[in-house]
C-alpha cells in the first residue's frame, strides 16, 4: 500500500481527491452530486468537519478540508461509506438508464477486495496532499 498520500496529521488541512471506481461518470447526474453535498453538510454540522472548497467533477471529487477534533480520516471514511450506500440505493430506486451496468461495475469491484461488502463506489484512496 502506498504511503505517499495518507492523512498523517488528523487536524491538518488537506487537499483530497476521491475517485469513483473505474472512473465511472456518476456525477453527471444532479441527484448523485446532491448526495455528496448533503453528506458534506452533515459532516460540517455534526462532525466538526471544516470544508473550505470543493468541486464535484463527473467521476471524482476534490476538496480542501480538515477536522477540528483531529478525526479527518474517520470523517472522510464516514462520508465515503454513507455516500456509497446512498448512491447505490438511489441507482436501485430511480429510473436510471445505466442501472444494470452501474450496479454490475460496483459489484464487480467490491468482489476484488476483502474490505467491501456488496458494492464499491469509491476507490480506497483519498489522495491526501498536505500541507496546503
Amino acid at each position: 500500500m502506498s504511503t505517499g498520500y495518507q492523512i498523517k496529521d488528523q487536524e491538518g488541512l488537506y487537499y483530497l481527491t476521491f475517485q469513483v471506481v473505474y472512473w465511472i461518470d456518476i456525477f453527471t447526474r444532479q441527484i448523485y452530486r446532491d448526495i455528496v453535498i448533503d453528506s458534506f453538510r452533515y459532516a460540517i454540522e455534526n462532525k466538526d468537519f471544516q470544508l473550505f472548497a470543493y468541486v464535484i467533477m463527473s467521476n471524482h471529487v476534490h476538496l480542501i478540508a480538515n477536522s477540528e477534533i483531529g478525526k479527518l480520516s474517520d470523517t472522510i471514511g464516514d462520508i465515503k461509506k454513507y455516500t456509497s450506500k446512498r448512491i447505490v440505493n438511489t441507482i436501485k430506486t430511480i429510473p436510471e438508464s445505466r442501472k444494470a451496468w452501474l450496479l454490475n461495475r460496483f459489484e464487480y469491484k467490491a468482489k476484488q477486495h476483502s474490505r467491501n461488502s456488496n458494492y464499491q463506489v469509491w476507490t480506497h484512496e483519498n489522495h491526501a496532499i498536505y500541507p496546503i
